[in-house]
């Protein structure tokens, strides 16, 4: 797939348009009358990499989240901090809930699970 292409006219972006009548993918700007033939015919391409091991997506900020409910019963693994905030959340591949912790120490921001 090539990178975005613009009018050579008026330096607007060229946007796909299918000329069905020949059978051909035209890039053609939306501003002026300007189209040229597509040298490729692959207009989008999404290429999704799977990764094996479990990605679990937390800001480094949560610890400051005032909504997010917070313990002292735990003790943070990594630096000893008592106090921790939790939330529930479905890991990859896995069924059912599990219970994550984030660190409070600032400092530290470590996250565990149960």
């Amino acid at each position: 797939m090539s990178a975005m292409k613009f009018c050579r006219e008026c330096n607007n972006i060229l946007y796909p348009k299918e000329e069905k009548d020949r059978r051909v993918l035209l890039f053609a700007c939306r501003n002026c009358e300007h189209q040229e033939v597509a040298d490729n015919n692959c207009v989008y391409r999404n290429e999704v990499q799977h990764a094996a091991a479990e990605h679990t997506q937390v800001l480094q900020d949560v610890a400051s989240d005032p909504t997010l409910p917070r313990t002292k019963d735990v003790r943070c693994v990594a630096c000893g901090h008592g106090e921790a905030v939790f939330f529930q959340a479905t890991a990859r591949g896995e069924e059912g809930m599990n219970l994550f912790f984030v660190c409070c120490n600032l400092s530290c921001g470590s996250r565990w699970r149960e």
